[in-house]
């Protein structure tokens, strides 16, 4: 079959993930039904068993390309087996030959990364074999008259030990080298994807998380939800009085009240500015909720924070709450819109206080 190098440059990326995607379309039924054809016949011709061999032998139980299939019967045939060199170059040439130039430099790293990666094995394994048959040689050297050689095989013995201890400290420093360099990777995937959900300042979870989660938690028709918004009072004189640092300052102590504060079923989120939001999972009633809202809104009022570089202590800081239970036909819209009418009730009447609020606005607590 010819090879395949005359690829379009302006092809999109999707049209490359359905081209990498149709070398396998099989569902995991026809899959698993090509692997039971696949794995026998490497284990008959003593194929070992890693990505490139299973890729070469699942596409050839497909029987879909003819002349890949010739290739290797020619291979196991001739070799009795199937050697790393020609593995390598049947997968190349029949496995990944139609990937697109623009990714040919990714394909190539990879490629590097294992061929370097089998060179160390084969080093390794070489190594562990002519150990091995010098220890053999050794031993059979013990079978004859040794009054007069046995200094010498000691000395074969020992060579050939710390050849092979020194491959193997080798290859051990590069496993441990990966290892060290998918920890730092990881490390950072995590400390990105935790970035990416919380607030910088107040180490709340942030607007888009607060919003995913909830949905989550509304999609669980068995689990009482509530909400609970909050906003500062009166944060502005904050920032106008004492600046802006002061005034992120009690945001940071809100949002460690909040996260002080939360049951094992909750989660707390920066909702924007001075607006924090609350939800409660596996909650009873309204009831409840807004007995936890009242507990959170007495743990603010007793903050006290110093204006730093004076013993200025800040006036009361309060907040004012809005509570929401979801019922049935609620959404994510919905609560949302109740627990802020709430929180607006709230200030409206006062600040400083909790309003819940039903479905029927008659009904209001």
């Amino acid at each position: 079959m010819p090879m395949i190098n005359n690829h379009s440059d302006a092809m999109s990326q999707s049209e490359s993930r359905a081209n990498v995607l149709a070398l396998y379309p099989e569902d995991s039924r026809e899959a698993a039904a090509l692997l039971k054809q696949a794995v026998p016949l490497m284990v008959r011709h003593n194929i070992p068993p890693n990505p490139v061999h299973y890729a070469l032998w699942y596409t050839y139980s497909k029987g879909q390309d003819p002349e890949l299939n010739r290739h290797l019967d020619r291979v196991v045939r001739d070799f009795d087996g199937c050697p790393p060199e020609s593995a390598t170059k049947l997968f190349r040439e029949y496995i990944i030959r139609d990937e697109l130039a623009d990714v040919r430099a990714e394909q190539q790293q990879v490629i590097s990364l294992v061929d370097g990666m089998e060179r160390d094995v084969s080093r390794s394994v070489k190594g562990s074999l002519n150990f091995q048959n010098r220890l053999g040689q050794c031993l059979e050297m013990f079978d004859e008259p040794v009054s007069d050689r046995l200094p010498g095989i000691l000395s074969e013995l020992q060579q050939s030990t710390r050849l092979m201890q020194s491959q193997q400290e080798h290859f051990l420093t590069q496993l441990q080298s990966a290892q060290t360099e998918i920890k730092s990777l990881r490390d950072k995937l995590e400390r990105a994807q935790l970035a990416a959900t919380l607030d910088g300042l107040t180490e709340l979870l942030n607007r888009s998380a607060f919003t995913r989660l909830l949905e989550q938690a509304l999609s669980k028709t068995s689990n009482g939800v509530a909400l609970v918004m909050l906003d500062i009072d009166h944060f502005k004189q904050f920032n106008d009085q004492y600046g802006h640092p002061l005034g992120d300052r009690v945001l940071q102590h809100v949002g460690q009240v909040l996260r002080g504060a939360l049951p094992a079923k909750a989660f707390a989120a920066r909702y924007g500015g001075e607006e924090f939001c609350v939800v409660l999972e596996e909650c009873a009633d309204l009831n409840s909720a807004r007995a936890f809202a009242e507990q959170l809104r007495l743990k603010v009022q007793s903050l006290r924070i110093k204006a730093r570089g004076t013993d200025t202590v800040l006036d009361t800081i309060t907040a004012s709450f809005g509570v929401a239970f979801a019922e049935p036909g609620d959404n994510l819209e919905s609560l949302l819109t109740r627990a802020d009418d709430g929180l607006y009730e709230a200030k409206r009447n006062g600040r400083n206080q909790v309003h819940a609020m039903q479905k029927d606005p008659a009904l209001a607590l």
